[in-house]
């Protein structure tokens, strides 16, 4: 059995997630406003000098245009760090955070009084104590940079305890913390590198915990890359597992396992995995009996289970009058627990969500595309994570849409799938277009004669390998040639 984790409470994610609502154009006022006090808590509350620098400097602060400054004298251009892109969604808000010159003095002198009270420990523990107490005072300080929000500081230090420390639980977590902070600073080079390092180190002999923990590290990684194809079943995994607190709330999990399984996986393994999931179903369904089963476990996630409990929940959606329940968040990894309780979690409305799931795979396409809006209003404009990806989301969920009703008919009429899907014939004609262009979507749309017909041209699998075959063969008689060639000049070299 693995030890308990270490270095898992620094950097406080939340916080990024503040700075990306400040400077989000989709953000309503009053929750920039509450942003802007969370941060400046958060920065009194921790002593952030190094953070509080990094944003609200007049020079240098990234929530600040370019070029923007306090001061008379003409200020030489720093340039954005490459990391400020991940962290912060528009330049174009500046100022959002005022700088306080006395403010910044009197957080930095506290940093530096803390630094020497970790120096003193570390020379006593040198002194006085074994190579355990050092790594201890060591880790420390890695922790306070951390805290602080010193990316470079934090990383170094980090770096130097894991080079000087044997336990491999220790150095996993160690990386774990580095990747946090490339989270924090939406620095995704370093992040990859790391959760390359992190999977290395697991394999060679890593915990269940830990290893468990980096699935849900990797997957949000993986997200942030617009790899969902990847990310998806990692954090699909993580959601009966998931112990990574200072990551993400339970609830953000849910949204992103949703999310990336709904665009990614197929239709088999979305209904097995999402739509019919214990632990989605928990927080997607119906209160009463259908939560309480989902929360033991009992509903089957088979192929064909619950079809018309799922027909029933469609029905109720449909339904002009039927009231729409807000279902708030239940962490299902605390059940039953009484230790390492996370802070409760803010209600989450996660109706556009579970009707955004159960209209996809009933067909329900015109609730389908209400709920993507809703979704991408509610959840993808909202959170930096998913934010920077969110064109392509909303693209590819259409894509699906239309691909999983083209392959049930040979022919269909333009006028009646734009009432299906709600939208007008102009709009669904371009929209199409766009996915035949790019090969996306085997069809083709003829306008010519009545209101439009859209006939779809089925893959033939035989005739694709034969064509496959022909090209490579045409690719291997080209490398011979050149091949032949150089060897006969070779030759005529050598005579």
């Amino acid at each position: 059995m693995g030890s308990d984790p270490q270095y898992a409470k620094w950097p406080p994610l939340p916080l990024a997630q503040h700075v990306f609502t400040i400077t989000n154009p989709y953000a309503t006022r009053p929750a920039q406003q509450a942003s802007i006090k969370a941060l400046q808590d958060g920065i009194n509350e921790h002593k952030m000098a190094p953070l509080y620098k990094y944003l609200a400097h007049p020079t240098e602060g990234v929530l600040n245009t370019a070029g923007e400054t306090t001061s008379a004298v003409p200020q030489k251009s720093t340039g954005r760090k490459p990391s400020a892109a991940g962290m912060v969604a528009s330049k174009s808000i500046g100022g959002a955070l005022p700088w306080d010159e006395e403010v910044y003095n009197r957080l930095k002198a506290e940093n530096d009084k803390e630094l020497e009270e970790f120096q003193k420990e570390e020379d006593e523990a040198v002194e006085q104590a074994g190579e355990t107490e050092i790594m201890a005072a060591k880790g420390k300080r890695a922790d306070f940079f951390a805290k602080i929000g010193d990316k470079d500081k934090a990383i170094a230090t980090y770096e130097d305890v894991f080079e000087k420390t044997g336990i491999l639980g220790t150095k996993i977590d160690l990386v774990l913390a580095i990747i946090r902070m490339g989270l924090f600073y939406g620095d995704k080079a370093l992040v990859k590198k790391h959760v390359a390092r992190a999977k290395t180190l697991v394999d060679s002999g890593g915990d269940w915990d830990r290893r468990n923990r980096l699935k849900a590290y990797e997957g949000l990684h993986l997200l942030t890359v617009r790899s969902y194809n990847l990310a998806a079943p990692l954090l699909l995994d993580s959601l009966s597992t998931f112990t990574s607190y200072e990551l993400c709330t339970y609830s953000n999990l849910v949204v992103y396992s949703v999310l990336a399984g709904s665009v990614s996986l197929k239709r088999v393994d979305f209904k097995s995995k999402v739509v019919d999931a214990p632990e989605i179903k928990a927080i997607l369904g119906a209160d009463g009996d259908d939560k309480l089963l989902a929360l033991t476990g009992a509903i089957s996630a088979g192929p064909g289970a619950e079809d018309a409990e799922m027909r029933d929940a469609v029905k109720d959606t449909l339904s002009p009058t039927a009231p729409v329940k807000a279902t708030t968040a239940v962490n299902l990894t605390t059940l039953g627990t009484g230790s390492d309780q996370p802070e409760a979690e803010m209600a989450v409305d996660f109706s556009s969500l579970a009707q955004l799931v159960n209209s996809l795979y009933s067909g329900h396409y015109k609730l389908f595309f209400q709920a993507l809006a809703s979704v991408e209003e509610q959840f993808l404009t909202q959170d930096r994570y998913l934010s920077e990806h969110k064109n392509w989301f909303i693209r590819e969920m259409r894509l699906r849409a239309y691909q999983q009703l083209l392959q049930s008919y040979r022919v269909v009429g333009l006028e009646s799938m734009a009432n299906d899907f709600g939208v007008t014939v102009d709009f669904l004609d371009r929209d199409l277009a766009k996915f035949i262009a790019g090969g996306r979507i085997p069809c083709t749309i003829d306008r010519v004669t009545g209101k439009g017909v859209i006939e779809t041209n089925r893959p033939d699998d035989k005739n694709k390998q034969y064509q496959d075959v022909v090209k490579q063969g045409d690719q291997l008689i080209t490398k011979l040639q050149k091949y032949g060639q150089a060897v006969r000049l070779r030759g005529s070299e050598r005579a």
